[in-house]
């Protein structure tokens, strides 16, 4: 049993400690040192442009951000040239200071895991293949046997480390089988594992689909969901998000239902309009910026796929030319079961990321144009691949455009490296976004059209021209409600105009565990502020804690940034909620003072027109009533 609590021993991470603030100054080229947030002019490649800068060790099926400095990659079972303890490597950490990779031991077949992060910071790797040998066929044991020694997958531990000396560990087996399952976070810290099947295939099927959800830590029996019983083939990998109502969005197919984990019922809403979202179809899936501005309530975003009907999701036809969908649609649960839609993507994609920027706006990268996510010999494949026409262009959303004008490339240049089945994608502190991964096969191969691919590359987003704010008095350990927290900004991280402390805000976010293009986890929350500007020019931002609900976003480790003139600093890692898995603790939340300019500035050339005239303005200092208010709107809709 996994213990709730961190054990006296246990390593802890360096939660935006003084080294793990200079490893990101030396990795983004940044000066600074705490309590100040590195800035300074970014470094990296152009902006708009990919950049290779190193090698992954091993392919990336599965990624996360665990600290400032690592990210860690899981592979499936397979004949990478890197060893360790006597077979290939499947695992790696990625340092991103030095862009250099460690292998290390994950021992199971995670081949189609999926995974999440507990509220005491452990990540867990769950569910997976059975055990393989050479060309993914299966091994004689299910306990390993040779070449490869993989035993079945199960559930697998991490509690990241920056000194090179944490390793992956096991811990028991899930109640039931699950391959391709999906893994939320829940309020309090704990994890929600839902559907998959035993033994895989290219979709799901009667003879194994497992069609419930269950906890870990454990709480008892699996328990079944309607909308899995009902959404054979394409119901692996149901695409799941905790609401602010504390109840769960699932996606499935073409249904879409709203489970109410703690009374064990659930109920359907619309279906999703125009294409199937799930894997392998594999559409981009986000849940949007949860702000003071919309009462932090979720809406969720899915572009692509596959408008497949349930009875060809057969290999007798030639799916690797199927064109994808253009589709992008939006659904706010707690609000409305109806689909809305948005501007359709520039063009059709499968298996393409949705990665959250600080700024708010959507990046959408890697995937391709037909076909969808998997592999197999059958005579139609691109050697192995059932997609072709890469997509090498990235694009960016922004919801705040007018229709019409809500996606654009301008600026951007593509990557030179393919990205199909098995590619993944992170936000990074610094901004940047890491790529890497790609391996349509069922083994490593170079000898294909669509290789296994270990280069990795940065994208780096339109704010990297920019100097970076360097914040001062950003807090380690964030909790719901309670006293919030003052930010120090300088004249220099306002651009020198007072104008934009008005729209500068404090985000904090979680890069979630990214494969089979969704990031398990990813979520973005906007937190309350108000300002002091000062006869210098520099300001304070007075900011709330979060709002007094976990469900809006969950207790563990997160990264928390300031973004000034839509520019964001370098996020530094925090805690949200208590470093424990249980009821976090909830206190009502104190109000903001007064947004205030300094008498010396009101009416200036680059000031506002009066202090009344910044607060109302800045439709985000609302205090006490604004924090109420979304709480409410959450409370309201479990009724």
């Amino acid at each position: 049993m996994l213990p709730c609590s961190r054990a006296p021993g246990r390593r802890s991470r360096p939660f935006a400690t003084a080294a793990a603030l200079l490893v990101y100054a030396a990795s983004t080229g940044a000066a600074g040192s705490p309590p100040a947030v590195p800035g300074g002019p970014a470094s990296g490649g152009p902006v708009g442009t990919f950049q290779i800068v190193g090698d992954s060790m091993v392919s990336a099926q599965q990624l996360f951000v665990g600290t400032a400095d690592k990210v860690y990659i899981v592979d499936k079972t397979e004949n990478n040239p890197t060893q360790i303890q006597g077979h290939p490597a499947w695992a790696a950490e990625y340092a991103l200071g030095s862009n250099s990779a460690r292998a290390m031991d994950v021992v199971t077949n995670s081949f189609c895991a999926g995974g999440n992060v507990l509220g005491n910071g452990t990540w867990v790797n769950i569910g997976g293949n059975q055990a393989v040998t050479t060309g993914g066929v299966t091994a004689a044991s299910q306990t390993g046997s040779p070449p490869y020694n993989d035993p079945d997958g199960g559930k697998s531990l991490l509690d990241p480390c920056d000194d090179g000396n944490c390793d992956w560990s096991l811990t028991g087996d899930l109640a039931t089988r699950r391959w391709y399952p999906s893994v939320e976070a829940l309020d309090d810290g704990s994890l929600l594992i839902i559907g998959g099947c035993e033994w895989g295939g290219f979709v799901n099927d009667a003879a194994q689909t497992n069609p419930t959800y269950e906890f870990f830590p454990p709480r008892g029996n699996p328990v079944t969901s309607p909308i899995l019983t009902q959404t054979l083939p394409a119901n692996l990998y149901p695409l799941t998000f905790l609401l602010p109502s504390a109840r769960v969005l699932v996606q499935t197919n073409w249904q879409t239902a709203i489970l109410d984990y703690k009374k064990g019922t659930e109920y359907r809403i619309d279906d999703v309009p125009d294409a199937v979202r799930t894997y392998p179809a594999s559409a981009g899936v986000v849940m949007m910026p949860l702000t003071p501005k919309n009462n932090w309530t979720a809406t969720v975003m899915f572009c692509g796929g596959q408008n497949i009907a349930s009875n060809r999701w057969v290999t007798n036809w030639n799916i690797a030319q199927h064109p994808a969908s253009q589709s992008c649609v939006q659904l706010t649960p707690d609000l409305s079961g109806a689909y809305t839609h948005v501007d359709p993507l520039p063009e059709g994609r499968t298996m393409g990321n949705l990665i959250l920027l600080p700024t708010g706006q959507v990046v959408c990268l890697n995937g391709a144009g037909t076909g969808v996510a998997g592999y197999g010999n059958d005579s139609w494949a691109v050697g192995w691949s059932y997609a072709d026409h890469p997509l090498l262009f990235p694009v960016m959303f922004n919801g705040s455009a007018p229709p019409g004008s809500q996606w654009s490339r301008e600026g951007f240049t593509p990557s030179t490296v393919e990205r199909m089945y098995h590619s993944t994608a992170t936000l990074l502190p610094d901004g940047s976004i890491l790529v890497t991964g790609s391996n349509p096969n069922p083994d490593y191969n170079v000898n294909v059209p669509y290789v296994t691919e270990y280069r990795v590359e940065k994208f780096y987003p339109p704010y990297f021209s920019s100097r970076r704010p360097q914040p001062a008095g950003l807090p380690l350990q964030v909790g719901y409600g309670g006293d919030g927290f003052d930010v120090t900004l300088s004249k220099d991280d306002l651009f020198g105009d007072i104008k934009h402390i008005e729209h500068a805000k404090v985000v904090v976010m979680r890069m979630g565990f990214s494969t089979h293009t969704m990031n398990m986890g990813q979520r973005m929350v906007e937190l309350e502020s108000s300002y002091t500007v000062n006869s210098d020019g520099s300001a304070i931002l007075h900011c709330s804690s979060l709002p007094p609900n976990p469900a809006i976003f969950q207790p563990g480790p997160a990264f928390i940034y300031v973004v000034v003139n839509h520019v964001p600093s370098v996020g530094i890692q925090i805690m949200v909620g208590s470093g424990q898995i249980g009821q976090q603790p909830v206190k009502p939340p104190a109000p903001l003072p007064t947004s205030v300019i300094a008498k010396n500035l009101v009416g200036s050339e680059k000031g506002n027109a009066s202090v009344s005239g910044a607060w109302q303005a800045n439709p985000r200092v609302r205090g006490w009533t604004g924090l109420v208010a979304g709480v409410v709107s959450a409370m309201m809709a479990l009724v």
